[in-house]
């Protein structure tokens, strides 16, 4: 069960995880947990990991310096008590670690998700990027039959009566349609490439003349999602989606 530190800022949301986690550089295990501690600072959506000492190969670890600038995503969002830079290999990795000035992480070791700190992450033996999965959150990825239209400036870009809705916590329902079901004459394909933790890279993205990015595809998602495969899904941020007749309000 989740619990909030009781201190004078009450800010630290913190919770035991059961997952085993490991952190590498290259063939090396930097930390290697079966006890992660699960945390989530305030005013931020995901969660980090904090590890105990003995779990940390403490002995790639020296002392660091706090950047001159905060990560907005990726670093320490309260004070930190001791900085550590990662050595290995002849190879300095800057600030990669600190120890939260936290009572809620007694002590414990955060290590930076940020691309190019630790090479790679599992949970149990799946890969993770970005950022730890959020046990509160879930993903579902559900055929339908419903009828869903997508436009932009009048001009009809899709149409489907079998899309698969992802519901994901926090955010908009996705409509992801058939390649078939999407006029992709109308597309232009762009360079770029992201990654989500629950549904793996997205690998193809598409503009529209005056938008960029306006639908983009997972080719190999996660298995758990694995029924969006392929499929093309639009920001209606960006473009007019209506479902069964009716538009949907312009979301993120």
């Amino acid at each position: 069960m989740a619990t909030r530190a009781s201190n004078e800022v009450d800010i630290m949301r913190v919770e035991p995880s059961d997952r085993w986690v490991r952190g590498f550089v290259g063939e090396t295990a930097v930390v290697d947990s079966h006890t992660p501690l699960l945390f989530w600072e305030e005013s931020f959506p995901v969660p980090s990991y904090a590890f105990a000492r003995v779990d940390v190969r403490t002995d790639l670890l020296g002392p660091g310096s706090p950047p001159a600038e905060r990560h907005p995503f990726f670093g320490p969002r309260g004070p930190v008590g001791q900085w550590f830079d990662l050595h290995l290999d002849g190879h300095t990795r800057q600030r990669a670690a600190w120890v939260r000035a936290d009572p809620a992480l007694a002590g414990r070791i955060v290590f930076s998700w940020q691309p190019g700190v630790l090479d790679r992450w599992l949970e149990e033996d799946e890969k993770v990027s970005g950022h730890p999965r959020d046990p509160h959150k879930r993903v579902d990825a559900l055929p339908s039959s419903r009828h869903v239209r997508i436009a932009r400036g009048g001009d009809v870009l899709a149409e489907s009566s079998r899309p698969v809705l992802l519901f994901e916590t926090g955010l908009p329902t996705r409509y992801y349609l058939p390649r078939e079901d999407v006029d992709l004459g109308k597309l232009t394909a762009r360079r770029r490439r992201t990654h989500c933790p629950y549904k793996g890279d997205a690998e193809e993205y598409w503009d529209t003349p005056g938008a960029e990015s306006v639908a983009w595809s997972y080719p190999r998602p996660f298995p758990a999602v694995g029924a969006i495969a392929g499929r093309i899904a639009f920001y209606n941020g960006l473009v007019d989606i209506t479902v069964d007749g009716k538009p949907l309000e312009a979301s993120p």
